[in-house]
């Protein structure tokens, strides 16, 4: 697909402009904190015509952490066009159908274009969806074009900040503003629920108060330990000796962390899954020859909200089965904080709705939801893994052409691409499939456990920081012995 028009359409296209000189790293620091600045206001600033109290489903909060965003919030659709997009056009690249050459400048340019025109025209049709379909309860009909356009408008904000933040930051805007959301929603869960509820139990007294107002933190403790476990498994890695060819005794080390991939399958995958939730809440309303097909994708049934009336919720069917609406451990209709035990319970006892498409109803166990969540999101994350290292050049073939051209070779073996790809391929397609695996059954656990932030979110973060981390100490070393960044460049 030839792609030359959009060298005209990038003029006309509003962009962020890069400094004309490398900015420091205190520079990129005042910038980033200006960006999350105008993050936090967004986030915090509810759009007009919203019916706030409405807005309890548990569902929606993990929607919330994983794009981003706030739902009923001028950034209810968060990063979730810039991620769909990029799913999007990295699928059809992979497919062939557009040849891009991601070295040429031109053609990463026009790429990048594409990519923004998406993300824009993604940012209106899930503003709209988010409305129209329920997600976001409004207080009446009359309402409902100008809180598309205030949630549009905001959407678009977010695209422009993740370009800022990308070009004048210290990171992508995406990976800034999941890291900051899931933050900011652990410790408003600490402060706002867990420590009243544990306040509570004790004030409330009797023998069980001390071990209920324990059991009150048990979501902080499952957050604590997603935390801690994410942080020993990024330090894992397998370490190949080098050798430079051209001057003797030099040699170094190639990493290869057992998360080869880090946490992008997770982010992929479970964009993926949200955004199919979102997407099909169309089907509700389909009715005649497709209503049993349309019940069997995705089953929708209205539910009563706080405030008065009612908005539909998902509670059936094969979308359902495959994403992770469930409800939060320590909600007041499961038991309340710490009781863990009507929680789990209900995920043995309670039944869900399938459809078949020529008719009937079969109640599917809520356990079969819980493996069948956890072996699609593990699946998912997998193809995604693969996908993402042949389509950014990690590939054993393609960075087996990066040492050898620049000089690298493995002790032992013969200075040959082939070969140095041949001893790659024992360890990153290996190593890509099991961090796969991992991060997609520990988001899947922490998520189930009910971890303050979602224990996906916290996966998510604690990558994010791990990276930055790892940027932050590149930027400072390049800042400390300048002649490093020419060698790097």
């Amino acid at each position: 697909m030839a792609l030359e028009f959009l060298d005209k359409v990038a003029r006309i296209i509003p962009s962020i402009k890069g400094p004309g000189t490398p900015l420091s790293l205190r520079e990129k620091m005042l910038w980033t904190g200006l960006v999350l600045g105008v993050y936090f206001l967004l986030y915090n600033t509810y759009a007009i015509g919203v019916n706030q109290q409405a807005i309890s489903q548990p569902f929606l909060q993990l929607i919330s952490i994983i794009f981003a965003a706030k739902i009923g919030s001028l950034i209810t659709v968060g990063i979730g066009p810039i991620v769909l997009s990029s799913i999007i056009l990295q699928l059809i690249s992979g497919s062939g159908l557009l040849n891009i050459d991601m070295n040429d400048p031109a053609q990463k340019a026009r790429f990048q274009t594409l990519q923004k025109i998406s993300a824009i025209g993604l940012a209106v049709v899930e503003s709209l969806i988010f409305v129209m379909t329920g997600y976001v309860p409004i207080t009446g009909p009359s309402v409902l074009g100008i809180v598309v356009l205030q949630m549009a408008v905001g959407a678009l904000m977010i695209i422009y900040l993740d370009e800022v933040m990308t070009k004048w930051g210290i990171t992508s805007g995406i990976n800034m503003f999941i890291a900051s959301g899931v933050s900011y929603a652990i410790v408003a869960g600490t402060f706002r629920i867990l420590l009243p509820e544990a306040a509570t139990a004790i004030t409330t007294g009797g023998s069980a108060a001390l071990s209920s107002a324990i059991l009150a933190f048990g979501p902080l403790f499952f957050a604590i330990i997603v935390f801690l476990v994410s942080i020993y498994v990024y330090q894992m890695k397998v370490e190949l000796p080098l050798a430079f060819e051209q001057f003797r005794g030099i040699g170094g080390r190639l990493p290869i962390p057992f998360l080869y991939v880090s946490v992008l399958p997770v982010i992929l995958a479970s964009s993926l899954e949200l955004s199919l939730t979102v997407w099909f809440r169309f089907f509700a309303g389909v009715q005649g020859t497709f209503a049993n097909l349309a019940k069997f994708i995705a089953f929708y049934q209205p539910q009563a909200v706080q405030g008065g009336g009612s908005t539909l919720t998902l509670q059936g069917g094969i979308v359902y089965l495959i994403s992770p609406n469930f409800p939060l451990p320590y909600s007041a209709a499961y038991g309340g904080v710490g009781d863990y035990g009507t929680y789990f319970t209900y995920l043995i006892s309670h039944t869900s709705n399938l459809y078949l498409p020529w008719g009937g109803l079969v109640l599917v166990p809520e356990f079969v939801h819980v493996i069948l969540y956890t072996a699609v999101l593990v699946v998912l994350c997998v193809v995604f893994g693969k996908f993402w290292v042949e389509l950014t050049g990690q590939s054993p073939k393609k960075l087996a052409e990066q040492l050898g051209g620049q000089g690298w070779q493995i002790p032992g073996f013969r200075r040959d691409p082939r070969i140095v790809e041949s001893v790659l391929n024992k360890y990153i397609p290996t190593l890509t499939v099991l961090g796969s695996i991992f991060v997609g059954l520990l988001a899947a656990l922490a998520t189930l456990t009910g971890a303050v932030g979602s224990g996906m979110g916290i996966l998510l973060t604690v990558g994010i920081i791990y990276m930055l981390y790892q940027q932050l100490e590149q930027e400072r070393l390049f800042e400390t012995y300048p002649v490093l960044g020419k060698i790097a460049k």
